[in-house]
């Protein structure tokens, strides 16, 4: 059995465009779909019983009206609910340990309106042990672009010299699934060599061959990929840009850009990268963060 699609919902309109997002996921891969919400925390250590009892019984009746309209809207998947009592964090991290996706919005219901990121969902793309897509609250960007959109694009970031197998896997994959087209997108700058107190100027001769031998490695590294997913129209994309920047302006024109993750044993919070970090807050797309231990 296919691991299934688990999405955090909480009752905001981030976690709703999530849910969504989610279901028509597991649709595509033909997965149950499992929605969870999880009790807020409140400061302090004592909250009254009754309180608690009212807040996880609004808590059963938002996932079951959820998982009734996505039903609805899905009549050929499977979809369930679940409560959890722990803080999100908590809940969400131990049941992606038996989900083969983690949707979560970029922000719950708590920080303030001009919040990026919330907390939970930068933990969830930090620590998850499966793949974790955030998915922008509606109405994210000022120009007024939906925050989830179908251009028939899927972006990938990669590196040739430090190439992500799961990264790679996962796009390829989500690609051939929607029939879309994948766009491999790699940022490289100069060598070395080429600034030094003897040299001022780069030829474009010399810029030329860098860029040749650059495409020759990424067109390389991704040969295993393409052979093993033929069907999917790929086209690579060399950047002389800082990764972050060739990634960002390659999200406005793409239904999911897909970054890897690097696992860290000995940080059991997990940790971001300084790359992942800027997307996750910056681009103009779902984002998927895949784990990997290379």
């Amino acid at each position: 059995m296919r691991p299934l699609v688990l999405a955090g919902v909480d009752g905001s309109e981030c976690a709703a465009a999530a849910a969504d997002w989610a279901a028509r996921e597991a649709a595509l891969r033909g997965v149950p779909l499992r929605l969870l919400h999880a009790s807020a925390r409140f400061p302090g250590t004592t909250v009254p019983r009754p309180a608690l009892e009212r807040l996880h019984q609004i808590g059963v009746q938002l996932t079951q009206r959820t998982v009734e309209d996505l039903a609805a809207r899905h009549p050929d998947l499977a979809v369930e609910g679940g409560q959890a009592d722990e803080p999100p964090v908590d809940a969400l991290l131990g049941a992606a340990r038996d989900a083969g996706l983690l949707v979560v919005g970029t922000r719950g219901t708590g920080g303030f309106e001009e919040l990026a990121v919330g907390s939970v969902a930068l933990r969830m793309a930090a620590a998850a042990p499966c793949p974790v897509v955030l998915v922008p609250r509606p109405g994210a960007y000022a120009d007024g672009a939906p925050a989830t959109r179908r251009t028939g694009r899927i972006v990938l970031g990669f590196d040739a010299h430090r190439p992500v197998g799961e990264a790679a896997g996962f796009a390829f994959s989500a690609a051939e699934a929607r029939g879309a087209r994948l766009r491999v997108v790699q940022a490289w700058g100069l060598p070395a060599e080429s600034v030094s107190s003897r040299t001022l100027v780069v030829t474009e001769e010399d810029r030329a061959t860098w860029e040749d031998q650059e495409v020759l490695e990424l067109s390389d590294a991704l040969r295993p990929w393409r052979e093993k997913y033929p069907g999917v129209s790929a086209a690579t994309d060399l950047m002389l840009l800082h990764p972050a920047e060739a990634l960002l302006n390659a999200s406005r024109n793409a239904d999911l850009l897909v970054v890897g993750r690097r696992t860290e044993p000995a940080a059991a919070e997990g940790r971001l990268g300084p790359v992942t970090h800027a997307v996750l807050h910056h681009a103009r797309c779902p984002v998927a963060v895949v784990p990997h231990g290379g």
